[in-house]
């Protein structure tokens, strides 16, 4: 539980309150929240396929971005009930295919056009 009366928390719920994409900017700017959009999109669509695919996440970070994603509805949790043993998938909703289209479009502007310090000085050494 956050503390509602720190510095942090109340200039993230001004910055919040100015303009909606700064909300979706500390979304986004969570670990492993975009790959997870990604990977889904991809077709990676059970918690064991995104799994796979993102082997380095870990099992409770994973569930607290689904969770995350379904909460902020840019994903469906579809439970196909007890005839598929419990068979849980993932969908992206139109939300999410829209997010994910403007991620893309973010990853080439960012890929073409903005210079990153850290990578030039990884790549150096």
């Amino acid at each position: 539980m956050r503390k509602t009366s720190s510095t942090n928390f109340q200039n993230q719920a001004y910055l919040e309150e100015k303009c909606a994409l700064n909300e979706l900017v500390y979304l986004l700017s969570k670990r492993w929240i975009t790959e997870v959009l990604f990977s889904i999109e991809a077709g990676n669509v059970r918690f064991s396929s995104l799994k796979e695919d993102l082997r380095f996440i870990s099992d409770n970070i994973l569930a607290d971005r689904l969770k995350l994603l379904e909460q902020h509805k840019l994903i469906t949790r579809n439970d196909h009930g007890p005839e598929f043993s419990s068979r849980i998938e993932y969908s992206l909703t139109e939300s999410g295919y829209q997010l994910s289209e403007q991620l893309d479009v973010l990853c080439k502007f960012a890929t073409n056009n903005v210079y990153f310090p850290s990578k030039a000085t990884a790549l150096a050494e």
